[in-house]
């Protein structure tokens, strides 16, 4: 019998799981069928594509570990199917944090202007750095991955200790070594965030330049480049914050085992895991045009039936 808080748990993540396939499905649905349709697809679609795609496996994993964390507690925490859901979480992970990197590098590339030598030769060769950074990205996360050999290392050894009798000084050692390398492994996740950071500070700048240089001429603050630059700075934004989401929700996890009541601090860090995949897919569709001309299409027309001619409920 499922208790009050595994029941209000299981209602989030499937909600959450529900809301994050439909919308990650939709980019990836979209963009997909256009990429086959013209044969060709444009660098910040692709990136986007691959990032959808990401995070529905990313979805996947976080609701299955959902279910064993209410269903199978002990199966859940057992050696093979913990190192399993690890495996597949990191590389997902990593490669979804830094495909969103890629994409805030490349609106920053191509929005800012700054007439530094280095930033001017990264900006000719725009798509170049982009697909290279997301090479370096493919390699970092099956790095990520890879680190955790040493992990499973130590907990094997932690297990063979633990099932004996005699738990000596030898076995809090290697307990401590094994919770500051699941700790330190979050490391991994500072590089993209920096990078992001960075692109973040850069828009900044260039808008601020802009819209002084559009002051002083006399013209409309409300050009396409300062859009541009709201909607860049506005995607990388929301990422920041939803990464800072995600990172509390790993320190929930990586302290659970910490807490008295382990199976709570696990299920509270998962529903705040999958906010970040979920609520970011959104961020992406309304700010990006094509997505969200076509969200819009989709929508029920609220004003009535139109008539022939009429050019529908959301034109001027």
């Amino acid at each position: 019998m499922l208790g009050l808080a595994e029941g209000l748990f299981l209602v989030l993540i499937v909600t959450q799981f529900i809301l994050g396939n439909l919308g990650n499905g939709f980019i990836g649905l979209v963009n997909g069928s256009s990429w086959f349709k013209n044969k060709k697809i444009s660098l910040s679609d692709f990136i986007i594509t691959s990032l959808a795609l990401s995070r529905i496996i990313l979805l996947w994993i976080i609701l299955i570990d959902g279910v064993l964390i209410v269903f199978s507690y002990e199966i859940r925490n057992s050696g093979t199917v913990m190192q399993l859901i690890d495996i597949f979480w990191t590389f997902t992970n990593h490669l979804s944090i830094w495909l969103i990197t890629c994409l805030g590098v490349l609106y920053c590339l191509k929005i800012s202007s700054f007439s530094h030598c280095t930033f001017l030769w990264l900006k000719w060769r725009v798509s170049r750095v982009v697909l290279g950074m997301m090479l370096g990205a493919l390699l970092l996360s099956c790095g990520s991955t890879i680190s955790l050999i040493n992990e499973f290392k130590v907990y094997s050894v932690l297990s063979g200790i633990g099932g004996t009798e005699n738990v000596t000084e030898h076995f809090r050692k290697k307990r401590s070594e094994y919770d500051l390398i699941h700790v330190l492994g979050n490391l991994w996740n500072f590089p993209p965030l920096i990078v992001s950071l960075a692109s973040y500070f850069l828009l900044l700048i260039s808008l601020g330049r802009h819209t002084r240089q559009m002051q002083r001429n006399g013209a409309s603050s409300k050009d396409q480049s300062t859009e541009a630059h709201k909607r860049a700075i506005r995607i990388i934004f929301s990422f920041l914050l939803f990464f800072l989401l995600y990172f509390v929700s790993f320190l929930i996890l990586s302290s659970s085992r910490f807490l008295p009541g382990t199976k709570v601090a696990n299920m509270i860090g998962e529903v705040i895991t999958m906010f970040y995949p979920v609520g970011h897919s959104f961020i992406l569709i309304l700010g990006n045009n094509k997505l969200k001309q076509i969200i819009v299409a989709m929508l029920p027309c609220a004003c009535g039936h139109k008539k022939p001619g009429s050019k529908g409920c959301f034109s001027p």
